[in-house]
C-alpha cells in the first residue's frame, strides 16, 4: 500500500511538473538578496539625506535631554528651571549691557566738515544732557575738550584726528590728566562706534574734565618749547 502511494505522489509531481525544492548555500543567497534590495525600485520613498541627518540630530537632543534630567534633581521638571533660569540671567545681561560688540576703537574723524568753536560744541552738549540725550551729550563734550586744546595751542589742529589719538597727544602734555582722557575717548567711542548707551555719570565725567583742564597748566617739555614760543599768549591761557 506505501508503495502504490508512494507511485501516485511521483506520478502526480510528474503530472504538475513541479520539482523538488532547490537549497541555495547561504552566502550566495544572501548576496543575491543585496543586489535585489539595493535596486532603485526599493529606495523611492527613502528619507533624503538632510532629513536622515536631521532625525539624527534629534535623536541625539533627546538622548542628551534624557540624560540630563536623569542627572538633574527633579527629573524633568528640574532641568525645566534650570533652563528656564539661565535664559532670564542671559536676557537680563543682554538687556543690560547691549548686544556684545568688539573692543571698539575710532577710526573716523572726531569732527565734522563744519568746524566749530569750543562754545559751540559746550553749548551743543550742555542742550542734549537738558532733554538727557547723553550719547550726544558725550559726543559734543568730547569734541570741546579736544577743540578747547587745540584753540589753546595744546594741540595742533589736525583734520582727520580720533578721539584716541586726540587723548594720545594731549596725555603727552597734560600727563596729570592722561588716564581721564583716555576714559573720554574710550567713553566716545563706546557711544559713537560701540553701540552703548552713555549715562548722566559718563557725561558728568567728561563734563568736569572739560573744566578741569581748562585750569590745567600744560607740561612743557624741551620738544614743545619753541611751539609754545611761538605762542606766549596761549601760554597765559592755559594757566
Amino acid at each position: 500500500m506505501t508503495q502504490s502511494w508512494n507511485r501516485s505522489l511521483t506520478q502526480a509531481l510528474a503530472r504538475s511538473g513541479d520539482a523538488p525544492p532547490l537549497t541555495v548555500p547561504r552566502d550566495p543567497a544572501r548576496e543575491a538578496a543585496r543586489r535585489e534590495l539595493s535596486k532603485d525600485l526599493y529606495h523611492q520613498n527613502d528619507p533624503s539625506l538632510f532629513q536622515r541627518a536631521l532625525d539624527t540630530l534629534w535623536d541625539w537632543i533627546g538622548d542628551l535631554f534624557d540624560t540630563a534630567s536623569t542627572a538633574t534633581p527633579g527629573g524633568t521638571l528640574g532641568l525645566l528651571v534650570v533652563v528656564l533660569t539661565v535664559a532670564a540671567v542671559v536676557g537680563a545681561l543682554w538687556w543690560r549691557l547691549g548686544t556684545p560688540r568688539r573692543q571698539p576703537s575710532s577710526t573716523a574723524a572726531l569732527f565734522d566738515d563744519r568746524p566749530r568753536s569750543t562754545a559751540e560744541h559746550r553749548a551743543a552738549a550742555e542742550a542734549h544732557a537738558a532733554q538727557g540725550h547723553w550719547n550726544q551729550a558725550v559726543q559734543e563734550r568730547m569734541r570741546a575738550i579736544v577743540r578747547a586744546l587745540e584753540e589753546r595751542a595744546l594741540l595742533d589742529a589736525r583734520p582727520g584726528r580720533t578721539a584716541d589719538e586726540a587723548a594720545a597727544d594731549a596725555g603727552r602734555t597734560l600727563p596729570a590728566h592722561t588716564d581721564r582722557l583716555r576714559t573720554a575717548a574710550r567713553d566716545f567711542d563706546d557711544v559713537t562706534y560701540g553701540g552703548r548707551r552713555a549715562t548722566e555719570q559718563s557725561y558728568s565725567r567728561i563734563a568736569a574734565l572739560d573744566l578741569d583742564l581748562e585750569h590745567t597748566k600744560p607740561h612743557l617739555t624741551t620738544a614743545n618749547t619753541p611751539h609754545t614760543a611761538a605762542h606766549p599768549t596761549h601760554q597765559g591761557a592755559a594757566k
